[in-house]
């Protein structure tokens, strides 16, 4: 007969599911729901310790995961992939991808999570979805889909890539080990790969074009049309485009980039009236070789730049009605230590007449200036001046680093390849290297991290082995071979599967593999049948995490880019778990002939 759980694991499943239940509400912010959860664990162990423990080792399980590898390594990816942003070095990965979604969003997002699919499946999942994201953050601030509708998406594609051979998670190399030291022949590495690669063909038409209808649009400006400002590009002796007709190049020209007044071709030194978002003046001016300030002006503030160690920003600025600068041009304003690159004018006034379309008219109150230059010497010109600068200020890329942010990137995913050294160890490595090159300012390190995601990451590590610790997932497991007296074998490989998906969505994939495989054995020794296909559908659950941000790290590492809801996994990862359950356990049955 059915037992019923112990204290401790009752308790433990109550927290579990308060937890569960204050996330779905979206009326607390993520922060304080995980700590809350910490403190509620912290103080439940220190008043009713577990078995043969003490207070002390209750409060090392509610606070321990502030220590654990696994936050470690989400921090110093974050800091890598900041690393490569700042740095350009994803430009050319996300030109390429651009190109691709220019023709069609829809074709775009398949390419992506097609490659991405692949590349997880000898890549460890955590590295590849690090090198994507950024890629995906800068194609939807050139107009591309917003991050918000991709990432997730991004996000199961590789899951379910990384689930398709055992060096794919350390997760599947942790089922397969467990296994094999309960007597099951060791798997080789694409041994299960034609299984999962049938549930992903069937799954993903719902991930590609139902997942990001499903998403909000969490894009800084959604339903804003982007600001476009008046500028003067200088084209230099340099560019690839002299002597060529403007029909030559047109083409090549973002969508949100125009000229006032087209011309016929390009001569070294000319002056181009141009009206363009600040993203799309940046990007004609690198494929015309051309700038929107003196080229003397713009190698100035590099220097300066570089003999400082602070980075070159660009940042919009309002003037307000105290400003010496209204009634005058940019040209007579004496404008020093940074640069205009261009001005959107401010709405004329009732019965003023109209002004002149051009980066040489005069300013107006109200009139947005895009300026670039160090941040202490913007902020200088902000007061003197009497400007408002406005948020969303923007780091240029350092160029001249982005091979060494390349090379440490690169060199910290290979050795985690190739299982040199752990995820954790490379991670940390690598982002240490980042700052020692200066490809990442320590004093900036706040902007690559989020707060949210790391005491996320803490709450979601103590519940898990408070599951564990306290017998609730022993206790579960008993309650599932109970239950599956007499089922069909299909019916069990799928109860299986959404036993383990439900521990790996709310404790962790290491929880769920630790407690899911011997119960396969056991079971399958119970209900008389093959132990290959019940492991493998404990392995295939493991890596269905995708209903919960705290179901694995890549789900956290997106949540902050993402903007994303705990309802926003919900709504999008409970279908995509049961077509993947459903398409699996049918499949494992008719490979296995049950």
């Amino acid at each position: 007969m059915l037992s019923l759980p112990s204290l401790h694991a009752a308790l433990a499943l109550l927290v579990a599911i308060c937890m569960f239940v204050a996330f779905a509400s979206n009326r607390f912010r993520v922060e304080i729901i995980s700590l809350m959860t910490i403190g509620v664990i912290a103080l439940m162990l220190y008043l009713f310790p577990l078995p043969q423990t003490n207070p002390k080792d209750g409060l090392e399980l509610a606070f321990g995961g502030f220590g654990h590898t696994a936050l470690v390594t989400i921090c110093a990816l974050m800091v890598m992939g900041r690393g490569l942003v700042v740095t350009g070095a994803l430009e050319p990965a996300a030109r390429a991808l651009g190109g691709v979604f220019r023709i069609n969003n829809h074709l775009g997002l398949l390419v992506t999570l097609l490659l991405a699919m692949f590349a997880s499946m000898v890549v460890n999942d955590t590295p590849v979805l690090v090198l994507l994201i950024p890629v995906m953050v800068q194609l939807a601030a050139g107009g591309a889909m917003p991050a918000s509708k991709t990432l997730i998406p991004l996000n199961a594609a590789i899951l379910i890539g990384g689930m398709a051979t055992t060096i794919g998670t350390s997760t599947n190399l942790l089922v397969v080990s467990i296994a094999a030291d309960l007597g099951m022949q060791e798997l080789p590495i694409f041994h299960f790969t034609p299984i999962v690669l049938m549930a992903a063909l069937i799954c993903l038409p719902y991930i590609w074009l139902v997942m990001p209808r499903l998403l909000p649009d969490n894009s800084p400006e959604a339903g804003h049309e982007p600001r476009k400002f008046i500028a003067t590009l200088r084209v230099g002796t340099g560019s690839n485009w002299l002597e060529r007709s403007y029909e030559d190049f047109k083409e090549k020209l973002p969508e949100t980039f125009s000229f006032l007044r087209n011309p016929r071709t390009l001569q070294p030194g000319q002056r181009l009236a141009a009206f363009a978002t600040a993203d799309a003046l940046r990007e004609a001016g690198r494929k015309l070789g051309a700038a929107a300030a003196p080229r003397w002006l713009i190698d100035r503030l590099q220097k300066e730049s570089s003999e400082t160690g602070e980075d070159l920003v660009e940042a919009e600025m309002a003037l307000s009605g105290d400003s010496r600068l209204v009634g005058r041009t940019l040209q007579t304003a004496g404008i020093r230590g940074v640069a205009v690159l261009g001005v959107a004018q401010a709405p004329s006034r009732s019965f003023a007449a109209p002004r002149e379309m051009s980066a040489e008219a005069r300013l107006a109150e109200g009139d947005i200036l895009l300026v670039l230059g160090r941040e202490s010497a913007l902020q200088e010109f902000a007061q003197n001046d009497a400007l408002l600068m406005l948020d969303g200020a923007r780091p240029l890329p350092r160029r001249r680093k982005a091979l060494t942010a390349i090379a440490i990137m690169g060199t910290a995913v290979l050795l985690a390849s190739l299982g040199i050294v752990p995820i954790a160890i490379s991670a940390l490595a690598g982002a240490v290297a980042m700052f020692v090159t200066g490809c990442v300012h320590f004093d900036k390190v706040g902007r690559a991290l989020s707060a949210k995601v790391i005491v996320l990451v803490a709450a979601s590590i103590a519940i898990g082995r408070l599951i564990f610790e306290s017998g609730a997932a022993q206790w579960m497991g008993e309650v599932l071979g109970y239950a599956m007296a007499g089922l069909a074998p299909p019916f069990v490989l799928a109860i299986i599967m959404l036993f383990v998906t439900l521990l790996t969505n709310f404790a962790s994939n290491a929880t769920a593999a630790a407690v899911g495989t011997p119960i396969a054995f056991s079971l399958a020794g119970q209900l008389g049948l093959e132990v290959e296909p019940m492991v493998l559908a404990v392995l295939f659950g493991c890596n269905l995490c995708y209903a919960t941000p705290i179901a694995y790290q890549t789900n956290m590492l997106i949540m902050a880019e993402g903007d994303y809801q705990f309802n926003d996994y919900l709504k999008t990862g409970i279908p995509l778990v049961i077509l993947m359950v459903a398409s699996l356990s049918v499949i494992l049955s008719i490979t296995y002939g049950l």
